[in-house]
C-alpha cells in the first residue's frame, strides 16, 4: 500500500524502463528533498498496480490494493496537486493479456480477459479491463493543457553535439498514403452546444428498430461535440490497393497507427490490414480460424501462435506472405513485422524515427529501404507527407542549427479523446447512427454499414479558453511565431476557430498569432526552425501527442528529454516526463545483459519544475534551492556527457544517477542563500567525490549478466532494488 496522506510532491509508480529507473533515482529525490523538509510519497498508476486494485474481491486482503489512479484523478481538481508523472504502459489487448498471466502466475487469482464474452459476468469482467487498456491513464490527470518544449540546456547541448541524422535524396521513394475519402477526416461533423445537454447515441436499424449504444451523455454549455466514421469497406479498398502498388513500387509496406491510445478505432483498423494482407487465408479458412478464436485485431504474431499446429494453414501463410511486398519490421532479426503486434509501431514513434532516418525503413533483409507509409485517416496523415516532402526538396535538417518547436496542446479534460473515449463504436449492422440530446433535437446523423467505425468526442468551453490563453501567454514570454494548427475546412476544427479569432481579438493580440491547416503550418515551421528560428505550434489533443515527438525526435534525437508542464485549471501542476516508446527493448536489454539505457533527463526537466512550482505555491524558499540546483546539476550532468551509453559495460542509467545526485549535492553544497542546506549537502558532496572509482566499481560488478526482476510487469520490490542499486557505498552516502 502507498502512504495515503498527500505528500509535498507525488512521483508516480509506473512500467517498464521509466520505473526500474525510478528504483535507482527515487532514493536519490527522497533524501535530497527530507534535508529540506519536503515529503515524496508516490501513487500506483502502473498497468499492473491497475489491474489488481480493479478486482478486489477476486484477490486475498494482503494482494489488495487502492485504486490509485481515481485517488489522482481528484487531488488533480485541487490546487494541492504537484505531481511528477512518467509515462506509463497504454496497454494494447496482448500487452493486457500478458500483463493478466504474469500476475497470475504470482499468485494473484485474477479472471482472465474475456476476448469473446457471452455470461454477463464476462462481459462485467471484460468492461473493467476495458476501462484499464488503452490510454486509460492520461485523460483522468490531465485536468490542465499542455506547455511541452526542450528546457534550454537540452536544446543548447543538442546543438552543441547534434546528433546523427539519415540522408534525405530528391529520387526517395518513401511515401505516405491515405484514404481519399470514406475516412475519419472526411465524414466529420460538429457542432457547438448553446446550452447544457443530455445526450446519447442511438443506431436505427433499416427496419427502423432503435438500439441505444451509449445513453447518459451530458455536456456542459459551450461544448464543441463531434461526430465521423470510417467506412469499413472504403479501408479494406484502400488496403488492398496500397498492398498491391507498394509491391508495384518495390519499397516497403508499413502501418502507422496509435492502437494504445486510440484503443478502440485503431486496433480495428490494424485487425482490417492483418486480414487484407492474408486476404486469401482468411477467405478460405474464415471457420478454422474463428475455431481457433483468432482475433486479427491482435496482430499477425498471436494469429501465428494459435495456428502453428495447422500445417496447411501455415503453408498458405508463407505463400501469401511472399507474394506481398516486403515488410517493415520492428525487429529482422527475430522476424517481429509491423502487423504482428498492434502495439509494436506506435505512429508519433515510428513516423518521426522513419523521418529522421531519411525516409529508410528496415526491412525483412535486415537492410534500410524506402517504405510507403499507411496512415488510413486524413486528419494528420499530412503533417508526416508534408514532412517528408519538406525533406525531400530541402534535404535533412541540421540539429546544430534548428531552431526549436514549442507545443501549447488542448487536451484538459478529455478534449478531443478521439479513439480513446467511450463513445465509439463497431458498427454490428447497417443502418443510421443519431446523436440525439434529450429534447430530441439530432445534432449528428450517419448513414452506416456494418463493421464501419463510428465515434465521437467533445472539448468543453474551459478548457478551450485556457489553452487560448495559455498560447497567448507563451507568445507573449517568448515573441516567437505562433500558429494555431487548425484547418477550416474541417468541421471540428472550424468550431475551435469560432472560440479562438474573438478571444485573440478581444486581447488585442490577433496580429501576433497564425492559422493554418496541418499541412501548412508543417511547411511553415519546419521553414522557420531551418532558418534557426523559434516557433510554437498551438493544437489540438492528437496533434499536441504527435508533434512533440515528431519535432523533439527531429530536434534532439528522443522526446523523452521534453520538458512537458501541465498548468492544472484549479490551480495545481502535474509535471510530465517525456515519451517511453522504446522502453521495452530497454527493459530487455537488462534483463539479458544487466545494461540500461533509458535517460532520465527528462526526470531530472521535471523534477526541478516540481520543486519550483512547491516553492511558488507553498512560499518554500528551499524548494526554490532545490529546484536551482537541479538546473546546475543538469548542465552539468550534459556538460559532461553523463548520459547512459547504447552498449553493455558503458555507463548506464545507474552511473548517470550517480553523477545527477553528485552534481546536485555540489550545487547545494556551493549555494550560499542557506546555510543549514549548504552545511547539510558538503559532506554528501565531497563523499560522492572522493567514493568515485569505488562507486563506479561497484556499479559496474555484474554488468553483462542477465538479471532476475521477479517480473515484466510485476516486478518484485528487492529484486528490482538488488539490481538497480547495487553500490553500497552510494547508498550509505545518500543515506
Amino acid at each position: 500500500m502507498t502512504d495515503k496522506t498527500i505528500p509535498d510532491i507525488i512521483y508516480t509508480k509506473v512500467d517498464e524502463a521509466p520505473e526500474l529507473a525510478s528504483a535507482s533515482l527515487l532514493p536519490i529525490i527522497r533524501s535530497f528533498a527530507q534535508a529540506a523538509g519536503i515529503s515524496i510519497g508516490t501513487r500506483d498508476i502502473s498497468l499492473a498496480g491497475r489491474i489488481i486494485s480493479a478486482f478486489p474481491e477476486y484477490l486475498s486482503e494482503d494482494q489488495r490494493i487502492s485504486d490509485d489512479l481515481a485517488e489522482l484523478g481528484e487531488l488533480v481538481k485541487t490546487p494541492q496537486a504537484n505531481v511528477i508523472k512518467l509515462p506509463n504502459i497504454s496497454a494494447s489487448v496482448p500487452q493486457l493479456v500478458a500483463a493478466v498471466k504474469e500476475l497470475q502466475a504470482q499468485g494473484y487469482n485474477l479472471p482472465d480477459y474475456p476476448e469473446t464474452p457471452n455470461t454477463e459476468e464476462e462481459k462485467k469482467v471484460r468492461a473493467r479491463y476495458d476501462a484499464i487498456k488503452g490510454s486509460a491513464v492520461n485523460p483522468v490527470l490531465r485536468e490542465g493543457n499542455s506547455d511541452r518544449r526542450a528546457a534550454t540546456a537540452v536544446k543548447k547541448f543538442a546543438q552543441s553535439n547534434p546528433h546523427r541524422m539519415g540522408k534525405w535524396t530528391a529520387d526517395s521513394q518513401t511515401e505516405v498514403s491515405s484514404m481519399s475519402g470514406g475516412d475519419f477526416f472526411s465524414n466529420e461533423k460538429s457542432v457547438t452546444l448553446t446550452d447544457a445537454a443530455k445526450a446519447k447515441i442511438l443506431l436505427i436499424s433499416e427496419a427502423g428498430n432503435e438500439t441505444v449504444l451509449k445513453d447518459g451523455l451530458s455536456y456542459p454549455a459551450g461544448t464543441v461535440v463531434d461526430a465521423t466514421f470510417m467506412s469499413a469497406r472504403a479501408l479494406s479498398e484502400f488496403l488492398d490497393a496500397e498492398i498491391a502498388r507498394t509491391k508495384e513500387k518495390g519499397t516497403l509496406f508499413s502501418l502507422h497507427m496509435k492502437a494504445t491510445m486510440m484503443k478502440v478505432s485503431d486496433p480495428i483498423i490494424f485487425g482490417h490490414a492483418v486480414k487484407a494482407w492474408l486476404k486469401p487465408v482468411f477467405e478460405k479458412h474464415a471457420d478454422e480460424l474463428a475455431a481457433m478464436g483468432v482475433n486479427p485485431n491482435s496482430g499477425l504474431g498471436d494469429l501465428l501462435a494459435r495456428a502453428k499446429g495447422d500445417a496447411e494453414i501455415m503453408a498458405e501463410i508463407e505463400a501469401v506472405t511472399a507474394s506481398r511486398p516486403p515488410m517493415y519490421m520492428v525487429n529482422s532479426d527475430k522476424g517481429i513485422t509491423n502487423l504482428h503486434v498492434p502495439s509494436d509501431v506506435i505512429i508519433d514513434a515510428s513516423m518521426p524515427a522513419l523521418i529522421r532516418a531519411g525516409g529508410k525503413g528496415w526491412g525483412p533483409d535486415g537492410q534500410e529501404h524506402d517504405t510507403n507509409c499507411v496512415i488510413p485517416d486524413n486528419s494528420y496523415a499530412p503533417v508526416y507527407d508534408e514532412a517528408i516532402r519538406f525533406f525531400k526538396a530541402n534535404g535533412a535538417l541540421d540539429p546544430a542549427t534548428a531552431g526549436t518547436v514549442q507545443n501549447i496542446g488542448l487536451m484538459a479534460q478529455k478534449a478531443e479523446e478521439y479513439g480513446s473515449h467511450p463513445t465509439t463504436f463497431e458498427i454490428p449492422h447497417d443502418g443510421t447512427v443519431r446523436m440525439v440530446l434529450e429534447d430530441g433535437t439530432v445534432i449528428h446523423e450517419h448513414k452506416v454499414e456494418a463493421g464501419d467505425i463510428w465515434r465521437s468526442a467533445s472539448a468543453r468551453k474551459a478548457p478551450i479558453e485556457d489553452w487560448v490563453q495559455l498560447a497567448i501567454d507563451r507568445q507573449a514570454a517568448t515573441g516567437y511565431r505562433a500558429i494555431f494548427w487548425l484547418d477550416a475546412n474541417r468541421a471540428h476544427d472550424a468550431e475551435l476557430i469560432a472560440y479562438v479569432t474573438p478571444i485573440l481579438e478581444a486581447k488585442g493580440v490577433a496580429d501576433r498569432f497564425e492559422i493554418m491547416a496541418p499541412r501548412e503550418a508543417t511547411r511553415a515551421s519546419l521553414e522557420t526552425i531551418t532558418k534557426g528560428e523559434n516557433t510554437i505550434a498551438i493544437t489540438g489533443n492528437v496533434l499536441r501527442d504527435y508533434l512533440t515527438d515528431l519535432f523533439p525526435i527531429l530536434e534532439l534525437a528522443t522526446s523523452a528529454k521534453m520538458l512537458s508542464i501541465v498548468k492544472l485549471m484549479n490551480g495545481g501542476g502535474l509535471f510530465e516526463t517525456g515519451a517511453g516508446g522504446s522502453a521495452p527493448k530497454h527493459v530487455q536489454a537488462l534483463m539479458e545483459e544487466n545494461h540500461l539505457r533509458w535517460d532520465s533527463l527528462g526526470e531530472f526537466c521535471a523534477l526541478g519544475e516540481s520543486f519550483r512550482f512547491l516553492a511558488d505555491t507553498r512560499d518554500n524558499p528551499k524548494a526554490r534551492l532545490l529546484g536551482a540546483a537541479i538546473d546546475a546539476a543538469t548542465q552539468g550532468y550534459l556538460d559532461n556527457d553523463r548520459s547512459p551509453q547504447r552498449k553493455p559495460g558503458q555507463p548506464d542509467n545507474r552511473d548517470s544517477h550517480y553523477w545527477f545526485a553528485r552534481y546536485w549535492a555540489e550545487a547545494l553544497a556551493a549555494q550560499s542563500e542557506d546555510a543549514d542546506l549548504a552545511a547539510h549537502f558538503a559532506p554528501i558532496a565531497q563523499a560522492l567525490a572522493e567514493k568515485e572509482g569505488e562507486i563506479l566499481a561497484e556499479l559496474h560488478a555484474d554488468r553483462g549478466k542477465p538479471v532476475d526482476l521477479g517480473g515484466y510487469y510485476h516486478g518484485d520490490a528487492a529484486k528490482t532494488a538488488a539490481v538497480m542499486r547495487p553500490s553500497a557505498t552510494l547508498n550509505a552516502i545518500i543515506g
